[in-house]
């Protein structure tokens, strides 16, 4: 567990003598902190035998090794098959891979903590599941959860509903289950509310005929006919719904901006939903999906010290808030033992 407890207790200092900034690009200039996310991207990265999924994307890498340019292009999710065939091509392992991931994670989350008051306290909550569970153990899902983070960030200075899209697109081609988060911010949109859902329906339509027409009975069958009974389910959805709760009872001492609030609205909303399509019918879709949401926990919890007038005091309820997560899941997560222990690609192979 050494490996973790590392990376939670040096985000928790940064968190703790951090002063708020006050432009998302003084954060920039800020060396430790992003010396801190390379670390972050390395440790995701060059795990080796780590997570749940390990095995099937060994399996998965070893298999595209063997196709051709255009079977590889074709079969799932075709950036992530792509990128697995290259690097097979190349010599490499699934290392490279996993490092390539890892990093466009990283730099997903580094964009989007810097648009945030505290960029130290942002990265503090992801780090317990957002970074050691999620993009330690569902590399598609994490690129694609990055890249939306990313365009996110964008879309908080621009407002943009079509560059948005654009990083959506780029998202799913990782893993397709990332469209959902296009009609999140599209009908957030304050501006040109009319042409933002021509944006939406084009780009749904787009995306289908792209990503899902071809293998809309396959995802069918996996993801809805079939109850996976994904065991951790629950624990997703509820890592949306507590920030969900918050932002509907004091969003409005969080120091969002009118474009923030809207679009953390209907992610507070798409929680909602999630946690009652979780009661009427447990499926691995809403699991999945629900992944997406899992920015708002980064947007919402680490202002709670703006909402509590005790800066200090709400600092560190955040902090223990992270840590609770990080030591509950650590010792009494059903799973945990696929990610313990933590092992290093170079050292460990």
């Amino acid at each position: 567990m050494f490996a973790y407890w590392l990376l939670f207790c040096g985000f928790a200092l940064g968190a703790m003598i951090e002063r708020p900034f006050e432009h998302w690009q003084s954060a920039r200039r800020d060396l430790w902190f992003l010396t801190a996310v390379v670390f972050l991207a390395i440790m995701v990265g060059l795990r080796f035998e780590v997570g749940g999924d390990w095995g099937s994307y060994q399996r998965q890498f070893n298999a595209l090794a063997n196709t051709d340019f255009e079977y590889a292009f074709r079969r799932g999710d075709p950036a992530y098959n792509l990128l697995n065939w290259i690097v097979a091509r190349s010599g490499a392992g699934v290392w490279l891979v996993n490092l390539f991931c890892g990093s466009v994670f990283a730099w997903g989350l580094y964009r989007f903590a810097v648009t945030q008051s505290s960029p130290w306290l942002t990265v503090l909550v992801a780090v317990p599941y957002l970074v050691i569970v999620v993009a330690m153990g569902y590399t598609r899902q994490a690129v694609a959860i990055g890249i939306i983070m990313a365009g996110l960030a964008r879309y908080q200075f621009h407002g943009s509903v079509l560059r948005f899209a654009i990083y959506v697109t780029i998202a799913a081609l990782f893993h397709r289950t990332a469209v959902i988060a296009l009609p999140l911010v599209a009908l957030g949109g304050r501006r040109n509310l009319f042409v933002n859902i021509l944006i939406l329906a084009f780009g749904t339509v787009a995306l289908y005929d792209l990503l899902l027409a071809s293998s809309m009975d396959q995802f069918v069958q996996n993801y809805v006919r079939t109850d996976m009974g994904s065991q951790g389910a629950a624990i997703r959805v509820s890592m949306s719904v507590v920030p969900a709760a918050l932002y509907f009872a004091v969003g409005d001492r969080l120091g969002f901006t009118p474009q923030e609030r809207s679009v953390w609205r209907n992610f507070s909303i798409g929680s909602l939903i999630a946690l009652v399509g979780l009661a009427l019918y447990t499926t691995t879709v809403v699991d999945r999906l629900a992944l997406y949401l899992l920015p708002l926990q980064l947007a919402v919890i680490p202002r709670l010290s703006a909402a509590l007038r005790s800066q200090s005091g709400g600092k560190t309820l955040v902090i223990a808030y992270a840590l609770a997560i990080e030591f509950t899941w650590l010792n009494f997560g059903n799973f945990a033992n696929y990610w313990l222990p933590y092992h290093f690609y170079p050292l460990a192979s």
